[in-house]
C-alpha cells in the first residue's frame, strides 16, 4: 500500500493540488483537510493533479464528488488532469467524466 501524498500549490487559473499513492478510505480525511485549507475564488478552478494517483476507491470518488459542490458552492469549478488509464476507466464506468472536466495533462489544466 502506498501511502497518499498531498501537494498543494497555486497557478494562474487557481489552486493546484498534486495527488500521489493511494486513495482510499484510510487517507481520504487527509485530502478533505487539504481542500478544507484552500481559499477558492469564484471564477478560479480548482485543479486535482492525479498522474501520481495509483488507486482510488469509492470513497476517494465521493471525495472528489464533495471537492466539485463545495467548488461550485463557491460559483468555482474543479477539473482532473493526468488521470491514469486505471483510474479514468473507473471514472467513465460511474459516469464522471460527464461532469468534470479532464485534462490530459498539467499544462493544459492550467492554462488561463
Amino acid at each position: 500500500m502506498s501511502q497518499l501524498r498531498i501537494t498543494a500549490r497555486d497557478a494562474a487559473t487557481g489552486p493546484v493540488v498534486e495527488l500521489s499513492g493511494e486513495l482510499d478510505y484510510a487517507n481520504v480525511t487527509e485530502l478533505h483537510k487539504a481542500l478544507d485549507g484552500l481559499a477558492l475564488q469564484p471564477g478560479r478552478c480548482l485543479v486535482l493533479d492525479l498522474s501520481g494517483l495509483e488507486f482510488c476507491d469509492s470513497s476517494g470518488i465521493t471525495a472528489l464528488i464533495a471537492a466539485r459542490s463545495n467548488a461550485q458552492a463557491v460559483q468555482a469549478d474543479v477539473a482532473l488532469a493526468a488521470v491514469p488509464p486505471n483510474i479514468l476507466r473507473v471514472l467513465r464506468i460511474v459516469g464522471l467524466d460527464q461532469i468534470f472536466t479532464i485534462h490530459p495533462d498539467i499544462e493544459s489544466a492550467t492554462r488561463p
